[in-house]
């Protein structure tokens, strides 16, 4: 099938894409879904050829023109697939024949050309939220991938931004790139896809029936998962029946401080349970989890993109969001928004939503129709036409 795709496109391309450490979560799903929404003959794509570890391999589909390689050093700890990047791949890419190298993890030192670098990760490029992880290893590793990644950016070709505001904050911090760029929004699954639930006024929940409230996202300090507890906890105290569910893989330190805080509001009432951390759940089984709540939290300080937000828009799910990062940009008219290190000001966002069933219907529409915008199959066409586009430049 590959030969016969080759001779209906003279032009097509083969494309090689580094997945060294795309090893869990949303670098995984966009991959996935990215390969999925290919349509080799309509997009002149002559073969993808893969190098990733064994387990990400697994999740990837296998179609006949994926061609997937597994070094034994991509199995192994980050020292030895930062070592194979530096010493095997450029080698690997060029005896593959790839006409332009894909790396969606944004970190690439070597001297193939042309090479496409995608920015998934703006933590390292916003230095007001590195620096709450205090002084340690973990930071000095972000200021290592901040400075690799700018390298990455300035060498690279083509680099792919998420968002603007990702795109605005990264150059702030690497400087004009020599490279073409573009912004490419990652699309939406519709397993997420489900009509907005009828909204009830809050007297009809009580504390054996409360109102449900939902915050999906991994447990870091930038996250600030213990300050929508504070701000539950509040809004409480004023009377509102509201239980609060967290989901997500845990960063040790910050797990630490947020059951702390968990313990700490419901010291002495622990039968009431009305805040619970489920940790992290299989991605397949998460609309499950939003179907059952009545309203979705996301506070993160943040975030390159804000998948989270977009499936809950999809979901049908009114939102109250964080003020910073690309949230907005993604999330638009279509939620109520608050300042994510202040207690008061989330309460008062959720506060709003309590006290309006018809604000959370109005607010859940615009966010549910402003998340058909956003497929896969538009982000795969944008990705190959960027990439072949970068390849004809370099032809030039």
């Amino acid at each position: 099938m590959s030969a016969l795709i080759h001779q209906q496109h003279p032009s097509t391309i083969r494309i090689g894409i580094d997945a060294a450490n795309i090893r869990i979560g949303g670098g995984v799903t966009h991959l996935l879904e990215l390969l999925n929404g290919i349509d080799p003959k309509a997009m002149g794509v002559h073969e993808v050829l893969i190098w990733a570890g064994s387990q990400t391999l697994q999740s990837l589909p296998d179609y006949p023109w994926i061609t997937k390689f597994n070094p034994p050093s991509l199995d192994k700890s980050l020292f030895y697939r930062a070592l194979w990047q530096l010493t095997s791949l450029t080698k690997a890419v060029r005896e593959a024949q790839c006409d332009v190298l894909l790396v969606p993890g944004g970190s690439y030192v070597g001297n193939f050309h042309p090479v496409v670098a995608m920015s998934q990760n703006l933590f390292p490029f916003e230095w007001s939220v590195i620096s709450r992880t205090g002084i340690s290893l973990r930071m000095l590793k972000f200021i290592i991938l901040r400075w690799v990644q700018s390298y990455t950016f300035q060498h690279s070709d083509g680099v792919i931004f998420l968002t603007q505001y990702a795109k605005e904050a990264v150059l702030k911090i690497t400087g004009p790139l020599r490279g073409k760029t573009t912004v490419i929004a990652h699309g939406l699954s519709t397993r997420f896809t489900y009509a907005p639930k009828p909204q009830l006024p809050i007297a009809q929940y009580d504390l054996a029936k409360p109102y449900q409230l939902i915050y999906v996202s991994t447990i870091e300090v930038y996250k600030n998962q213990a300050q929508v507890v504070l701000a539950t906890e509040l809004l409480r105290k004023k009377g509102f029946p509201l239980s609060l569910t967290l989901v997500g893989p845990a960063e040790p330190k910050a797990l630490n401080e947020l059951n702390k805080t968990m313990n700490q509001v419901q010291e002495g009432k622990q039968q009431e349970s009305w805040c619970q951390y489920l940790g992290a759940i299989a991605y397949e089984e998460l609309s499950a989890q939003y179907q059952q709540a009545d309203l979705a939290i996301f506070a993160s300080s943040c975030e390159t993109f804000g998948m989270i937000v977009l499936e809950q828009m999809a979901i049908g799910l009114p939102i109250a969001c964080s003020e910073q990062s690309a949230m907005p940009e993604i999330l638009g008219e279509g939620g109520l928004y608050f300042d994510p290190h202040n207690i008061e000001s989330i309460a008062a966002a959720i506060e709003q939503y309590l006290l309006s069933p018809k604000l959370r219907e109005e607010k859940q529409l615009q966010a549910y129709e402003s998340s058909k915008a956003y497929s896969w199959q538009e982000c795969a066409q944008s990705t190959i036409s960027f990439l072949r586009s970068v390849v004809a430049n370099k032809k030039q």
